[in-house]
This record gives C-alpha cells, sequence and structure tokens, in this order.
C-alpha cells in the first residue's frame, strides 16, 4: 500500500500518471488557494508552482487553511511548501514569496503549465494574470467572491460569460471587456446576496476599505471546485 492507492483505485493507474507528470501553478495561498493547492497535492499532482507574497495573520485563523498559531508571522509560500511536501515527498514544489503584478505575471504566463488556479483577491494584478494566461493560451481556473457567502449548494463552475450576481466577477468582465476578453475562461463563482450587514466600510484620508465578512467553509469548498475542475480537466473526465 502507498498513500496514493486510493485514488490510483478511482482514477486507474493511467490517469494517476497523468496527474504526476503534470504541472499547476496556483496564485494566491489565502483561503481558497491554499486549500486547492492541498487537494492538487494530495491528488498526486507532481509539480507545483505557488505563488504568494504575504505572511500568516491573525485575521486569517477563521477560514485559512494555513493559519495556525504556531505559522503566525511566517510566508505563506514556505508554510504551503512544507505541507505539500509533507503530504507527498516525491512532489516537486517552486515556492515564489512575490507579489505579482505587470512584467512579472507576463514572465509567468509565458512559463509551460498544465494549469493555473487563480486565487487572487486584488482586481488590478487579478485580470493581469488572466489576461495573458488567455493570450498565451494556458488553461486557467479563476476564483470569484467567496466573502460574505453562506450557502456552498449556490457555488457554481462556468464560463466567465455566464457568471452573474457576483460583483467581482462583475468588475472583472468590464476590465476584460477593454481588453477584447469575454469569454475562455472558467470560473467558481456563486450568484449568493451578500447581505450588506456583512460588509463593513472603513473611511480613510483618501479612499474607502471594504471588508467582507467569511466563514470558515465556504473559501475551502470554492478552493476545492477550483482543484476538482483542475483535476477532471488533465484527467479529460
Amino acid at each position: 500500500m502507498n498513500w496514493y492507492s486510493r485514488t490510483e483505485l478511482l482514477v486507474g493507474e493511467e490517469g494517476f500518471k497523468k496527474l504526476a507528470s503534470s504541472h499547476v501553478l496556483v496564485v494566491g495561498l489565502g483561503g481558497v488557494g491554499a486549500y486547492a493547492a492541498e487537494q492538487l497535492a494530495r491528488a498526486g499532482i507532481g509539480k507545483m508552482t505557488i505563488v504568494d507574497c504575504d505572511t500568516v495573520n491573525i485575521t486569517n485563523k477563521n477560514r485559512q487553511l494555513l493559519a495556525l498559531d504556531s505559522t503566525l508571522g511566517r510566508p505563506k509560500v514556505e508554510v504551503m511548501a512544507e505541507r505539500i511536501c509533507d503530504i507527498n515527498p516525491d512532489v516537486e514544489v517552486i515556492p515564489i514569496n512575490q507579489y505579482l503584478k505587470d512584467q512579472t505575471i507576463i514572465d509567468l504566463m509565458e512559463q509551460k503549465f498544465d494549469f493555473v488556479v487563480d486565487a487572487i483577491d486584488t482586481l488590478a494584478p487579478k485580470v493581469f494574470l488572466l489576461y495573458y494566461a488567455v493570450q498565451n493560451k494556458q488553461r486557467i481556473v479563476s476564483c470569484m467572491g467567496a466573502g460574505g457567502k453562506f450557502d456552498p449548494t449556490k457555488i457554481e463552475i462556468a464560463d466567465i460569460s455566464k457568471s452573474w450576481n457576483c460583483r467581482l466577477a462583475f468588475y472583472i468582465r468590464k476590465r476584460l471587456h477593454r481588453l477584447g476578453i469575454r469569454e475562455g475562461i472558467t470560473v467558481v463563482f456563486s450568484p449568493e446576496k451578500v447581505a450588506d450587514s456583512a460588509v463593513s466600510i472603513e473611511e480613510q484620508t483618501e479612499n474607502k476599505i471594504a471588508t467582507v465578512g467569511t466563514i470558515s467553509y465556504m473559501p475551502a469548498i470554492f478552493g476545492c471546485f477550483c482543484a476538482s475542475h483542475v483535476i477532471r480537466e488533465i484527467l479529460e473526465v
């Protein structure tokens, strides 16, 4: 018996070889991305590039896989890389502790990946990543807004052109339309309405910062949906 014997029983020997020979990029290791990365690792993906510039913060503990008292203050890519290798000692992990923008996104998207998981939560780099993924014909799945959502049965996987009632998806579609992209990007989203009471607006000197409430399981399920799409696409099932 080996650690992946039950996965191999489900997907077959050839299917597992496909997973083991695949290289997946996960950008963003917060509430969604870390869960997506872990599911990919446990499924047997053989090579993973993981990207995040953040450290584990105490406010992450209600929803993020990597957030423990023992990991507070540590770089998320470092914690995630250790966790992935603890699951599968044979995996090749390339950790990138960097904020992606502009040329760094262009350079990254010019590399060859079997799949890309976008779990970025900042609008501008997220749109830039999606744009260059399309330009370089990268297969990608992008997570939309998980904040303020309660009901996991409302989560959907669809082309971005078919996403609805999600503010993040709306803003991303709007910016992508300006760049000439209207479809061809798979997204995980929920049309569940966000209650006004779940959003806190903090007044700043130059702008307003919105904090959206979250519950433990929703970002995790969004991440699992992303990983599920990647795995099924690689296996062509």
